[in-house]
């Protein structure tokens, strides 16, 4: 687990960078009609914003409360824009992305220390 966290600290732009135009493409991405998928709408946009934060909230730059916030207004330019590209514009999806950015930062922070924690703890019994 400390491996995989390394290398998302490591690669953290990337990540990001990646995460976010397959959202904003899945987002904009003109559709007849929406894809039958398990789970709600606005459960795949928690998870969606959850893992788009995670990677900036566990390398923590200095910005990175501002990126959270650039997060929130993307995906509220999004759901303006979608109504433009024969999508659905939802205020409730703006909601459910926003609580996913808090989510993403939390899961980061409670992971980042449990393994702080952890390793003190190793280094006093070593």
């Amino acid at each position: 687990m400390v491996k995989i966290l390394t290398i998302v600290k490591s690669y953290w732009k990337v990540i990001t960078i990646f995460i976010l135009s397959a959202i904003t493409t899945l987002s904009l991405y003109p559709l007849g009609s929406l894809p039958v998928m398990p789970g709600s709408d606005k459960t795949h946009h928690f998870i969606s914003y959850a893992v788009l934060m995670f990677p900036v909230a566990l390398r923590k730059p200095n910005y990175y409360l501002f990126i959270g916030v650039f997060f929130v207004c993307w995906s509220g330019a999004i759901e303006l824009i979608q109504p433009y590209v024969n999508r659905y514009g939802e205020w409730l999806d703006l909601a459910a992305n926003t609580a996913g950015v808090a989510s993403g930062l939390l899961i980061a922070r409670i992971l980042d220390w449990i393994f702080i924690v952890r390793t003190k703890t190793d280094h006093k019994n070593s």
